[in-house]
This record gives structure tokens, sequence and C-alpha cells, in this order.
């Protein structure tokens, strides 16, 4: 495993864009695990009597799928000191599924406390899904 370092980290630096695959059975699995069984991330037409316009992904798989992008971008997961964001809109899957789509940039470094600042952009079918997503990672 390699670890991003301080050294080779810079202001202004930036991963991505990375696809992540969403799919209806990804969220079933998640549904399973979290214990969320909301039908509609599971059930279309329930999703579509309420309104929505397909099953939609769960905005703890959505921040979950994109703060797993950052950690293979850091090579550690233990690293991310805070992590925090605001939904701004829905994920919708369809039966053939969809893509997220994760970037990231280096917005601030702290060289004594060896940390920096990365704001995080996600984004399916051209709409932003997350907004004000940033964290604070340690660098090796």
């Amino acid at each position: 495993m390699t670890v991003r370092t301080l050294g080779e980290t810079a202001v202004g630096q930036t991963f991505g864009p990375v696809t992540v695959p969403v799919t209806r059975a990804a969220l079933v699995a998640y549904a399973a695990a979290s214990g969320d069984q909301n039908p509609i991330h599971q059930d279309e037409a329930f999703a579509k009597s309420v309104g929505l316009p397909d099953v939609i992904a769960h905005g703890m798989w959505t921040m979950g799928a994109t703060s797993s992008v950052l950690a293979d971008w850091l090579g550690d997961a233990g690293r991310v000191l805070q992590y925090g964001t605001r939904f701004t809109a829905m994920l919708v899957v369809p039966p053939e599924g969809t893509e997220l789509e994760v970037s990231g940039t280096v917005k601030a470094l702290d060289e004594e406390a060896g940390t920096a600042v990365v704001e995080l952009t996600a984004t399916a079918a051209g709409a932003k899904v997350l907004g004000r997503c940033q964290a604070v990672v340690r660098l090796g």
C-alpha cells in the first residue's frame, strides 16, 4: 500500500475523476448492511408512487462511495480525520444502473499538523449530488 505524503501533495493538486458504478443490487446490499430498508431505495413502483423519478441511492451510500475514492487516493482510510457534506440532489438509479463520478482537489495544507483539506466533487448524470463535501486528512 502506498500512502500519500505531505511532500508529494500540493495545494491545487487534483485526483480523479473516478467512476463508481451504482447498481440496484448494491443498494439492496447496503440496505441489508445498514438496516435502512426504506423502499424508495429498492422498489421502483413505490419510489414512483411517492413522486420520485425512480429508485434513489441512500445518501449515506453516496457519501460512503465518495469517501472510498478519497481513501484510495490517500492509500489508507484511517487517514481521514474529518469528513462532511450536504446532500444536494438525488442519485437516481434506473434499472440498468448509473455512475457516480468523484474527483478531489487539495484546498489547503497544514505542514505543522501534517494535514490537508480536500474538497470532493460527486456528480451523477451531470448533476452535483453532494455539496460542500470536504475532508481533513492526515498525510504520511
